[in-house]
């Protein structure tokens, strides 16, 4: 099979734009290639790639799998490409990591100036959102979820600790007992975050509960809490540094910390420098993350 490798970023954009003009523009070459190339890599593969219809260029089913294919080895590619030229300058260029935002503020972006104090030529590039990203792609490099997410054929996924969740109240609710959690007014997530561990317990604590508040985001329900709304369950993390009470000594529950990582890490030096970080903090912290007193991290 003589298929010209170089079409494989024309068709991925064809794809994306479903116009000849527009990909030609994107790539900056001539509509008229565009399709000369789609034609030539169709009679060599022998199959049907595209269709045409008023609204633009569709994949077919078949073309739907060569694209899947041509996905990973595009980003494969460039991945080759940015390591082989960061890895002969030491540990420098980008590193990609996206978190839960409250990870984020509350405690990984205080451990960054020692990072980057050892490794002066890092670039490191936050994404906080809890929203899928494929590592085939190379959308990140490091991710940290509260959930173990659905496999990716260049993903890791290892647990490196624990979130604990607790019940909080601002000071005028710090006498309630625990018998008396389900007569309280309490704070909570919308419909759409409603099977979240912390949402299904409070179900199970408080089934015909009232819930005087509904949120999308914890930062927002830590606000609500400190006006003294309501009780809301919080991961302890956030709510102690908010001066919020916690009304029982022990959390109520635990959510299990997953770090997600491309399956390359190990071979370039950027990534070990940062796999390592990781590592060294979720060790110094993991009281912190429980609830407990925090430990300084200090790169090696």
């Amino acid at each position: 099979m003589s298929f010209d490798w170089n079409d494989i970023p024309i068709l991925l954009e064809l794809a994306q734009t479903g116009s000849m003009s527009a990909a030609g523009r994107v790539l900056n070459i001539d509509a008229s290639t565009i399709s000369r190339r789609l034609a030539a890599a169709e009679k060599e593969l022998g199959v049907r790639l595209f269709i045409r219809d008023n609204s633009g260029y569709h994949p077919t089913e078949t073309g739907l799998v060569f694209l899947g294919h041509a996905e990973k080895v595009s980003g494969e590619v460039r991945s080759m490409l940015v390591d082989t030229r960061n890895e002969a300058e030491g540990v420098s260029g980008p590193v990609r990591l996206t978190a839960i935002d409250s990870l984020f503020s509350q405690w990984l972006v205080g451990h960054m100036p020692a990072l980057l104090q050892a490794y002066p030529q890092l670039q490191l590039q936050l994404q906080p959102s809890n929203q899928s990203l494929s590592f085939t792609r190379r959308e990140a490099d490091f991710a940290l979820r509260l959930a173990r997410p659905q496999e990716d054929a260049a993903l890791v996924a290892r647990k490196v600790g624990d979130l604990a969740y607790g019940v909080y109240g601002a000071t005028a609710f710090a006498h309630v007992l625990h018998e008396q959690w389900p007569q309280q007014p309490w704070l909570a997530y919308g419909d759409e975050l409603s099977e979240l561990p912390e949402m299904v317990w409070l179900r199970e604590l408080a089934p015909h509960g009232r819930q005087v508040i509904q949120v999308s985001s914890v930062s927002t329900l830590v606000q609500a809490c400190k006006a003294g709304i309501g009780l809301a369950v919080l991961p302890c993390l956030m709510a102690e540094k908010g001066g919020l009470q916690r009304l029982s000594p022990d959390p109520v529950l635990l959510r299990p910390i997953w770090l997600l990582t491309h399956r390359a890490i190990g071979k370039i030096s950027r990534y070990r420098a940062v796999a390592e970080w990781l590592a060294q903090i979720f060790e110094a912290d993991a009281g912190l993350l429980l609830g407990e007193a925090a430990k300084p991290y200090t790169a090696a």
